[in-house]
């Protein structure tokens, strides 16, 4: 079922995330867009949200699967004034935004899994890719994508992922109201983000490890062609990753595609 465009423009006005809202049937990517508004001096804030993407994104050059009317494809173009090597922390961030949204449907269920997952029963739920536009040394514009798979029904999703993916829906045994859902997420991202830029990285830092389940377990973590393993037992001030690996050696890990293994 399609939003209701005018109910959501309505329930956003005056709004730090959504005060300005592009809406779109269907859309390549809401990232591609919100980062051509950025170039343009869109102001923070400015989101685009669309029923359906063509060229939806994921992480390490991943596609997004996007069918119509049943999930939640958005994009928020936020202007940060810290350095550019901070601007991974807005995506965990975005992450304890996402999990206080959907925790209300699934209570206790809901955990996060570094650097940008949100998961229900071990399975995807929330993906999250931020990219950034830097003038000179200072961070011009990030735009935090957000995909929540909502209303999607198992036999919907791709082979590939139904065993790893899920759905808010499935989860919670019942329809979900996407509009609903929308202003809940832009109003806790408004407060998390908030929160990173008034009060710095350690209360977000502490919501995100009160939501994994990664500590304490065995991780990979590949970043092109190489593989770092270890224990997950820290999330590093500035977002990194902090693995105990072989020889009792601490290794904090940037950037990658992270798997949790059994303990």
């Amino acid at each position: 079922m399609p939003l209701n465009q005018s109910s959501l423009k309505q329930s956003l006005a005056g709004r730090f995330i959504g005060h300005t809202l592009y809406y779109y049937e269907e859309i390549g990517s809401t990232n591609d867009e919100v980062f051509r508004l950025g170039m343009q001096g869109a102001p923070e804030g400015t989101a685009v949200i669309a029923e359906r993407q063509s060229a939806g994104k994921g992480r390490m050059q991943r596609t997004w699967h996007s069918p119509p009317g049943a999930n939640i494809y958005t994009s928020i173009l936020l202007r940060p004034r810290f350095s550019p090597g901070l601007a991974p922390q807005i995506s965990l961030a975005a992450g304890v935004a996402v999990a206080k949204t959907l925790e209300p449907y699934c209570p206790g269920r809901v955990f996060l899994k570094w650097p940008n997952d949100v998961q229900i029963g071990g399975k995807k739920v929330c993906g999250i890719l931020t990219q950034m536009r830097t003038a000179g040394d200072a961070v011009d514009f990030v735009v935090a994508g957000i995909g929540v798979n909502v209303n999607w029904k198992r036999k919907e999703f791709p082979e590939d992922i139904r065993g790893i993916a899920t759905s808010l829906s499935m989860e919670a045994g019942r329809e979900i109201s996407r509009l609903e859902l929308i202003i809940l997420l832009y109003e806790n991202l408004a407060k998390c983000y908030r929160e990173l830029a008034q009060k710095g990285f350690a209360p977000v830092r502490k919501q995100w490890l009160e939501r994994t389940a990664m500590l304490g377990k065995p991780v990979s973590v590949q970043f092109g062609k190489e593989t770092i393993r270890g224990e997950a037992v820290d999330l590093d001030e500035d977002g990194s990753l902090v693995l105990l690996a072989e020889g009792q050696k601490m290794v904090k890990v940037a950037a990658g595609d992270a798997t949790v293994g059994k303990e």
